[in-house]
């Protein structure tokens, strides 16, 4: 097996700062990501590490943000290993289980999604997708044409089919979510789901019955009119992926591009609101 490098990045302020980082990082052929509480790690084959590369990008240079890194040799990385150990399952009570083929199965659920996560999440994933998931069982998606924004591994989407839905875009902008989301579809049997890379641009001349948008703080923010667009009079919205104290900020902006406040559920401060659009 090749050897492999992590490196172990620091930097303030961290939002958006991680996601920022995240992205750039993608961009020059990272494998794998891992959210640490102070910024983010990120796994490269040792072949394919160039430190003048990296220190090039504009968040070294710029006044914005402090960051810092260290590297560290693995000699060998197996893949599943990294993803066993980081991934746990994600259940809500008897109506949902969502785990990875090695996780051996304890009880009966009403719904079951199995993944083969493609990256490392930080416990705000879980957190925020089974805010999602208990928000969208309140909901009635029988025969709707869903988005489904910020897609990562696909769960949402995949939910959104079990639950009725009948057209599914999922999409993100990171090309390893929106292949992972694809061969999760496949694997669930989800055949609605449609995987797409790109971002908000891609909504012009669309129209939605609901809208999963499990992201950030800044990116809902920045966002929100174009999702706002494309929702059909008297269509829901889900936001997650904030933490409480964001949500005064997240409930003014809804409100300006003339939402309606129906409610928000909260996990260990992160939050999910629900929407709608008169």
């Amino acid at each position: 097996m090749k050897n492999y490098l992590v490196l172990d990045f620091q930097i303030s302020p961290v939002e958006p700062g991680r996601d920022i980082l995240l992205a750039l990082l993608d961009n020059l052929g990272y494998d794998s990501f891992e959210e640490s509480p102070k910024g983010l790690k990120a796994y490269i084959l040792e072949e394919d590490f160039d430190a003048e590369e990296l220190e090039a990008l504009p968040l070294f240079s710029g006044d914005e943000f402090e960051i810092s890194y260290s590297s560290e040799k693995l000699e060998t990385i197996n893949w599943n290993e990294e993803w066993e150990r980081n991934y746990e399952p994600v259940s809500l009570e008897q109506r949902l289980l969502i785990r990875a083929p090695f996780h051996s199965i304890s009880g009966s659920y009403d719904h079951e999604i199995v993944i083969e996560p493609k990256m490392s999440f930080g416990t705000g994933h879980h957190h925020t997708t089974r805010l999602m998931a208990k928000a969208m069982f309140d909901l009635d998606f029988k025969g709707k044409k869903v988005l489904d924004m910020g897609t990562g591994t696909g769960i949402l989407a995949i939910l959104a089919q079990q639950l009725g839905a009948t057209e599914i875009d999922a999409i993100d902008n990171f090309e390893w979510a929106v292949e992972n989301t694809a061969e999760n579809a496949e694997r669930n049997n989800a055949d609605k789901v449609k995987a797409e890379w790109g971002d908000a641009g891609l909504l012009t001349g669309r129209a939605y019955d609901m809208i999963l948008a499990n992201i950030n703080r800044n990116v809902l923010l920045e966002d929100m009119k174009a999702y706002v667009d494309t929702l059909a009079s008297g269509g829901s919205i889900l936001f997650s992926g904030f933490f409480a104290h964001d949500f005064e900020l997240i409930d003014e902006e809804a409100r300006k591009q003339g939402l309606e406040f129906r409610h928000r559920i909260e996990e260990e401060r992160w939050q999910c609101v629900h929407y709608q659009k008169p």
